[in-house]
């Protein structure tokens, strides 16, 4: 098993605790587009905690294994940015915090060209 199996599996499994927290803890305690916000955050870290298992998966199977591994490292940056800064905008309502956001959802852009890249024939 390689660090990103675990990596994958520990993010996916933290996506379904804050999953969690916030349909059973929340639903009273923050306003609708507060928890609209923090959905948002849990749908987009389990997307990419199983894109971090499927890399896992592929590393050793693709023509760039640098690439998959770039790959993986930019959907964990993405993860910590982008649905980390809106679990804290969803509790905190601190509108600045919308700037991170961003760089989170580049993060991911970049994780999944770099697996399109580390695909490519003839690079290995």
């Amino acid at each position: 098993m390689n660090k990103y199996t675990k990596i994958g599996a520990l993010a996916a499994m933290l996506s379904v605790v804050l999953g969690a927290f916030g349909a059973h803890l929340l639903e009273d305690r923050l306003t609708a587009d507060a928890l609209d916000v923090y959905d948002t955050g849990v749908q987009y870290h389990m997307f990419h905690s199983v894109g971090i298992l499927l890399i896992a998966l592929l590393i050793d199977r693709l023509p760039s294994p640098k690439l998959a591994i770039w790959a993986a490292r930019l959907h964990l940056i993405g993860i910590i940015l982008f649905s980390g800064s809106l679990y804290v905008l969803a509790f905190s309502g601190v509108k600045i915090l919308g700037a991170i956001t961003p760089l989170g959802g580049v993060a991911f852009i970049a994780g999944w060209i770099c697996i399109a890249l580390a695909a490519r024939k003839g690079k290995k």
